[in-house]
């Protein structure tokens, strides 16, 4: 596990895509402040800009340096969490502008499974979680289920976990507006 950490982060850090297990599935992964590496993520996907992606970090601390002002609920949600649970925060900040949705919010998930943590941890930036998929595909559920055409695009595939056969499902996504509302985008 070190060494494939050691090495996600030194191509993360020059600008590459990794591909990597996450909490849930496995993602396609890059440096979340990063314009140009989110831009090749985008062209992985074969997605337009106009969706925002998802992105990983390995504390609560970390959320307030990406949200302007986290809602109170937010901690309360985070703790709670039985499974996997990213929230998508208003006026989200220190991320690559065309990581973000069009009103300026980011979906954030605090990661609890022990390889995306360490990772997170140890890159010390946020980094991009979308599905190892072409956009508008199947999810894989496990790295043997991923295409080839991703496997092909990315810099590096990670090899921890390559042989799980576990099928975990997608995070819960809700949105927090400043206003209080809470919108439940995915149960």
């Amino acid at each position: 596990m070190e060494d494939d950490i050691k090495k996600a982060c030194e191509i993360m850090q020059a600008g590459g895509i990794i591909l990597y297990p996450t909490d849930t599935i496995w993602g396609i992964g890059c440096d979340a402040t990063n314009e140009e590496a989110v831009k090749k993520v985008y062209a992985i996907k074969k997605r337009t800009d106009s969706k925002a992606l998802i992105v990983l970090v390995d504390s609560e601390p970390k959320v307030d340096f990406y949200v302007r002002e986290v809602p109170d609920i937010a901690w309360n949600l985070i703790e709670v969490a039985d499974k996997p649970l990213t929230i998508v925060y208003s006026n989200a900040r220190n991320l690559a502008p065309n990581l973000l949705s069009e009103d300026g919010s980011a979906g954030i998930r605090v990661t609890r499974e022990a390889f995306s943590k360490k990772l997170c941890n140890r890159f010390r930036k946020a980094i991009v979680s979308t599905s190892a998929n072409i956009s508008g595909q199947p999810a894989p559920s496990n790295f043997s289920e991923i295409p080839e055409e991703i496997k092909n695009a990315v810099d590096y595939i990670v090899k921890y976990r390559q042989d799980d056969t576990d099928r975990p499902a997608p995070s819960s996504v809700i949105k927090l507006e400043s206003n209080g509302v809470i919108q439940i985008l995915r149960p």
